[in-house]
């Protein structure tokens, strides 16, 4: 009679650590999207005004770039207009990420 429940409990707890480590997965695949995001509207803003933006707020009022900033905060470090601005992406405390 024991048998039975350890393998249901034993199954139950595969599924719950398959979900956590899934969950994980996912929140890391949403940093990585946003981080591509950011990128992509700087080299665009690069390619149609020969500078990268100055300031995250800029990319997001000229090029309509939208971040959630429940789950992400987003580290913009303009180097200089003609270098790639340092981009990091990282999530918010309490989400879960």
């Amino acid at each position: 009679m024991a048998l039975p429940v350890l393998a249901v409990a034993v199954v139950l707890l595969f599924f719950s650590t398959a979900l956590d480590e899934l969950g994980s997965g996912q929140a890391q695949e949403q940093l990585k999207q946003v981080e591509e995001a950011v990128r992509r509207s700087s080299v665009a803003c690069y390619a149609a005004e020969g500078v990268y933006p100055p300031s995250l707020e800029a990319l997001q009022e000229r090029f309509g770039l939208q971040i959630d900033e429940t789950h992400c905060t987003v580290h913009y470090v303009a180097i200089a207009q003609n270098l790639m601005p340092d981009i990091t992406v990282v999530p918010v405390q309490g989400t879960g990420s």
